[in-house]
């Protein structure tokens, strides 16, 4: 029933179409229909994209996965690390050492030096003395056992090509320095492919570093004594220039001190200015009684002229002919001098003490190294962490396939 149905209606539809006259006729009336093109389903290249896939995915992440697996569990050697902790400490100076300028250097705070000491720790100087020391080169490559050889392992162990600049480029990864700039403490972290080769590494360090702050503290008190004694000599320089002029100014006046010379001198005078007084009072007295005749106005007169005559003397000994103000300027004069030479000898005297301080200073260590870990020995191997390298790797080789399988769909939707 549907089989003749269908019939009908092909045969109604064939009869539809107009005939081409171009198109071969058959003898039951029927036209043969051109075939139309067969389009192949697209599933033969969905298939390749597949196949690409899945080998660039084996490609870009297994094979680098099971490759870095099998290198960090049949290769790479097991890293000992080992800790210390120090600071630079100074002892405290007493505050009359603290007022002196000639140590100056040895009272300032130590964090310059602990700056000094945290660039020491990684310089290339630093890397030459503990190469001759210890043959870091040799320690950080030497081989190791069996299938855990270090001279087997070409990412961790140091190559050695007999170069220093190679072997400072590869002190960063085994040698990690940690400051704390408020606190002033250092962290040392030190790697090594055997715990006794990591602990004698950091001891190494650590001696250096000791070395390295005794020496600034040696360069810090020979300045300091050379500071104090140049103040020293100039100040006795000065003492001794003061001195001088002193006894140059006594030689030139004849005198020893003339505020002693002022007060003998000025009473002097003051009685010889009274006697004067006296003398010219009774004269006066005597012309008002007597003739001028009288012998007894002569002898007043002649009294009178030895006291001028005698108080003339006295200031022509000091030098001032009668003039007060000359007297001033020399005592004034020798009072300056006197000034400047008791400023000398107050200056020679700090002076002096500041080089006895400085020198006392001198014999003793004012900055050490204070070490509040010492190196310690590693009993179990930190590094490498296999596990997260590994995942690490893994991720990023899986980040990097994806993004290269986007990459590569999205170029080709655009063609297609």
């Amino acid at each position: 029933m549907h089989t003749h149905s269908g019939n009908v209606s092909a045969m109604a539809l064939v009869k539809s179409i107009p005939r081409d006259p171009s198109a071969p006729f058959h003898g039951t009336g029927q036209v043969i229909l051109p075939s139309a093109p067969v389009v192949l389903p697209k599933r033969a290249r969905w298939q390749r994209r597949h196949v690409w896939i899945a080998l660039s995915c084996l490609v870009c992440v297994v094979l680098p996965v099971v490759v870095s697996a099998l290198y960090l569990w049949t290769r790479a050697a097991d890293q000992y690390a080992s800790e210390a902790g120090f600071a630079v400490r100074r002892e405290e100076t007493s505050v009359a050492v603290d007022m002196l300028g000639g140590l100056a250097g040895l009272s300032g705070v130590s964090s310059r030096d602990t700056d000094i000491l945290y660039e020491y720790l990684g310089s290339r100087r630093l890397v030459a003395e503990l190469e001759a020391d210890l043959s870091l080169s040799a320690l950080w490559s030497k081989p190791g056992t069996a299938l855990f050889s270090v001279k087997t392992d070409p990412v961790f162990a140091f190559q050695t090509d007999g170069a220093l600049e190679a072997l400072h480029r590869y002190w960063p990864r085994r040698v990690t320095v940690s400051y704390d700039s408020l606190a002033g403490l250092i962290e040392l972290r030190v790697t090594a492919f055997a715990p006794e080769d990591a602990q004698v590494i950091a001891q190494a360090i650590v001696a250096q570093a000791t070395t390295l702050i005794n020496e600034l503290s040696d360069v810090a008190q020979a300045d300091a004594i050379r500071d104090a004694g140049a103040e020293l000599a100039q100040a006795e320089n000065r003492l001794k220039a003061a001195r001088r002029q002193v006894t140059k100014f006594r030689n030139q006046h004849q005198l020893v001190d003339p505020s002693v010379d002022l007060q003998a001198q000025a009473g002097l005078l003051g009685t010889l200015q009274g006697q004067l007084a006296e003398a010219l009072i009774a004269l006066d007295l005597l012309r008002g009684e007597t003739r001028e005749s009288d012998p007894r106005l002569d002898q007043g007169a002649r009294r009178v002229a030895v006291i001028e005559g005698r108080i003339a003397a006295e200031r022509a000994k000091l030098g001032l002919e009668g003039d007060g103000d000359a007297f001033a300027s020399v005592v004034g004069a020798y009072e300056a001098l006197v000034a400047d030479r008791d400023f000398a000898e107050e200056a020679y005297s700090a002076a002096r003490r500041a080089y006895d301080l400085a020198q006392a200073e001198a014999r003793r260590q004012s900055r050490y190294l204070a070490a509040w870990q010492s190196p310690t020995l590693p009993e179990t191997a930190e590094y490498p962490r296999r596990g997260r390298l590994l995942a690490l790797i893994g991720g990023f080789a899986l980040l990097f396939w994806g993004l290269a399988v986007l990459a590569v769909y999205a170029a080709l939707d655009r063609r297609g």
